[in-house]
């Protein structure tokens, strides 16, 4: 499927700084429920991630990640995820985060 680039304008990713991360037991599959600062102007922003196969809490605490900040809100649970932490599947089929590589300012957009 061909989008218009106006189409790829609609998907706010952008990048964001973790600062907490807590067990999820109530998840279907193993997850995190974790906390994303994304500066002054969007704040802090809440979801709950599959990572549990590569990353432990201490690892992502402070980790830059890129996620989408203009879904809906979704229910997981009891838990109400407020953004989308975005990462590709390693060969087992396992999250790993995207992060970029150099010190980024809490907040910048991709594009």
């Amino acid at each position: 499927m061909t989008i218009e680039f106006s189409d790829f304008l609609k998907i706010d990713i952008r990048v964001g700084r973790i600062v907490d991360v807590s067990e999820f037991p109530e998840a279907k599959k193993p997850a995190y429920k974790i906390k994303v600062d994304f500066g002054p102007e969007i704040g802090t922003k809440k979801t709950s991630a599959q990572v549990t196969q590569n990353y432990m809490p201490e690892e992502l605490l402070g980790k830059l990640v890129a996620a989408v900040i203009n879904f809906p809100p979704k229910q997981i649970g009891k838990y109400m995820s407020e953004i989308l932490i975005l990462g590709f599947p390693d060969n087992q089929g396992h999250v790993t985060l995207i992060t970029p590589d150099k010190s980024i300012p809490l907040g910048g957009r991709l594009y």
